[in-house]
């Protein structure tokens, strides 16, 4: 099968190659499943730069060859074991806790990372949906604070105080109606889902992004204020209920000053330094220091939620591409440098 291999670390552009690999099996409990389309994050940059956290676990080469989380695909064979899936089941989910091996022809994948792929959901959108929507559904509060529509098939709520450590939920109550929503870094993957998600919640949403080309989009997207600067655009809207720092671009201590009494600040992404003035700032207790908090994701377990709204119409993704398999260190490098609006996706096939 013919895959993007990483034997070593460094720009995705010169360390990214296409090569051919025998095709995996599943072992027990696992299913195969031949990948109809990937999309990129940010993670698997540093994957393949190996950013600090990344060394870490692996200090000197790789520890997956393949990389590539968010796929969506039909499952071709299935190890002993398996219940949930059967050959010839389209699925997708996130593998970033099952081995990853996204960016290739054929993946092998603990059943339990894979759900079903309803009808109506193209393989594009599927695979662009399981890391970034997830993160902005959950930091948002998931579906006791979105009030889904009826499109959405029941299910247990999510609780804020599971998306967030180590302090308590989002926004009393629970609900997004009538909140103020300012959203950090809004131009990529998980920014342009949250701003459509706050919406549909009821909130009124701020969108800061550094790319000016971007903020079109943006308000195209329903955001009621855009800019590319947090002093003036955040300043100009006045205090907020929920700010979701997909970059990492607040410290604690500023994001506190744009919040209103009550509110909270949720950091989804970030330099080491910026995570762990978080953690510090939401370790302590008392004063204003609790209202920040670091997003803890939880793979997978909202995606027929997020699956059920972009059947609905009522969530989309914005696409880059698809591109082919070969693309994947060049688009690495675009999104590297902030050059993707929404989410760049690959086609296999």
């Amino acid at each position: 099968m013919r895959a993007i291999v990483l034997d070593r670390y460094g720009p995705p552009e010169q360390v990214l190659r296409l090569a051919e690999l025998p095709e995996p099996v599943p072992a027990h409990g696992e299913v195969a499943v031949r990948i109809a389309a990937v999309s990129l994050n940010s993670w698997d940059v540093d994957l393949a730069t190996g950013a600090m956290l990344t060394r870490l676990a692996a200090p000197f080469r790789p520890k997956h060859r393949v990389i590539g989380s968010d796929v969506s695909g039909v499952v071709v064979a299935v190890g002993p074991g398996v219940t949930r899936h059967r050959v010839g089941d389209p699925v997708f989910g996130e593998l970033s806790a099952s081995g990853w091996g996204g960016f290739a022809e054929i993946v092998v994948a603990a059943e339990g990372a894979l759900v079903a792929r309803p009808r109506g959901l193209d393989d594009i959108t599927a695979a662009a949906l399981p890391q970034a929507a997830s993160m902005a559904w959950q930091a948002l509060g998931g579906a006791e604070a979105i009030a889904p529509t009826e499109a959405i098939a029941p299910t247990e709520a999510i609780a804020p105080t599971e998306a967030i450590a180590p302090t308590e939920a989002i926004a009393s109550g629970g609900l997004l109606r009538g909140r103020r929503v300012l959203v950090v870094g809004a131009g990529g993957g998980v920014g342009t889902f949250a701003i459509q998600l706050a919406i549909l919640g009821g909130a009124h949403v701020t969108a800061v992004e550094r790319a000016a080309w971007k903020l079109d989009a943006l308000a195209e997207l329903g955001a009621g204020a855009v800019g590319t600067s947090i002093d003036d655009t955040a300043t100009s809207s006045g205090r907020f209920d929920l700010i979701l720092d997909v970059v990492g671009a607040l410290p604690p201590a500023r994001a506190r000053a744009l919040l209103a009494p009550g509110g909270r600040a949720v950091t989804i992404g970030g330099s080491p330094r910026r995570i762990a003035q978080v953690l510090g700032a939401s370790a302590r207790r008392g004063g204003t220091a609790a209202r920040v908090g670091l997003l803890v994701a939880v793979p997978n377990r909202d995606l027929p939620e997020l699956a059920a709204l972009a059947v609905a119409g009522e969530l989309r993704a914005l696409v880059d591409g698809p591109h082919p398999l070969e693309q994947v260190p060049r688009q690495l490098a675009r999104l590297r440098a902030g050059d993707v609006l929404g989410k760049a996706v690959i086609e296999i096939g």
